[in-house]
């Protein structure tokens, strides 16, 4: 699977960035990926190759570009035990310097990237998004009401939205949430804000999970909670983006 290495105009300067997708000459569907808080490394470019690998045009941006290329710290292979903290300790200053303001400016170019990519179909895109690029899948998908049709995230703080940002999303919506992230009490009222705002959403819980189940570089790692993003995001694509 072809991975394409990118710098994307914003109106802050040049987000770097790549994408993944099908060589074979088609247009395909645009899907959005954010990355989780430790930003671009192998793992990201595993995932965005996998959903390539399904027909789509994958676009994963460096969240934190105005710090420098990805990858913004110095990472290590694998993310855990008593290096965790020190990352960490590193990670959250960049998240939080990445203002909802930042977040919006940051949307706009990244979508008006991919209308104009010839490998890019000309129907709605997906945003999906992983930790706390997971709020930012829901943030993009409430500005572009006409551009986003379909948002998935996954272990990411989509509560801190609030009931203001959902009523904005006409996108098809998957949440998966991780056990250790959300009790069922949370989940009940989280579902039922977005119930209450018209969303048109699957929120779920998925067990024996903690915060981080997607990356296998972590050791948050669950093999069956991936395999079920897998089946629940690759479902939502294919029901909201393609004729499958």
């Amino acid at each position: 699977m072809p991975i394409e290495t990118l710098h994307i105009p914003t109106e802050d300067g040049r987000a770097d960035a790549f994408a993944a997708f099908p060589d074979d000459g088609e247009r395909h569907p645009g899907v959005l990926m954010y990355a989780d808080g430790f930003g671009i490394r192998p793992v990201l470019r595993e995932m965005a190759g996998e959903l390539a690998g399904h027909g789509y045009y994958v676009l994963v941006p460096n969240l934190f570009y105005r710090h420098g290329p990805a990858p913004v710290i110095d990472l290590p292979e694998h993310i855990g035990g008593e290096i965790r903290p020190r990352v960490m300790a590193q990670v959250m200053p960049l998240v939080e310097a990445h203002t909802t303001e930042r977040v919006l400016r940051d949307a706009d170019a990244y979508l008006g990237f991919l209308s104009t990519r010839p490998e890019v179909g000309t129907g709605p895109v997906a945003v999906t998004g992983y930790c706390i690029g997971g709020l930012l899948a829901m943030r993009t998908a409430a500005a572009h009401p006409g551009q986003v049709a379909a948002v998935a995230a996954f272990h990411g703080p989509v509560g801190a939205a609030g009931p203001e940002l959902f009523s904005k999303i006409t996108a098809r919506v998957h949440l998966g949430h991780a056990e250790g992230d959300m009790t069922p009490e949370a989940l009940g009222e989280l579902n039922q804000a977005l119930d209450a705002a018209g969303v048109d959403c699957t929120s779920e819980i998925y067990p024996g999970t903690v915060h981080g189940f997607t990356m296998s570089d972590t050791d948050a790692f669950s093999a069956s909670g991936t395999k079920r993003h897998w089946e629940r995001l690759l479902s939502l694509l294919d029901r909201t983006l393609t004729d499958r």
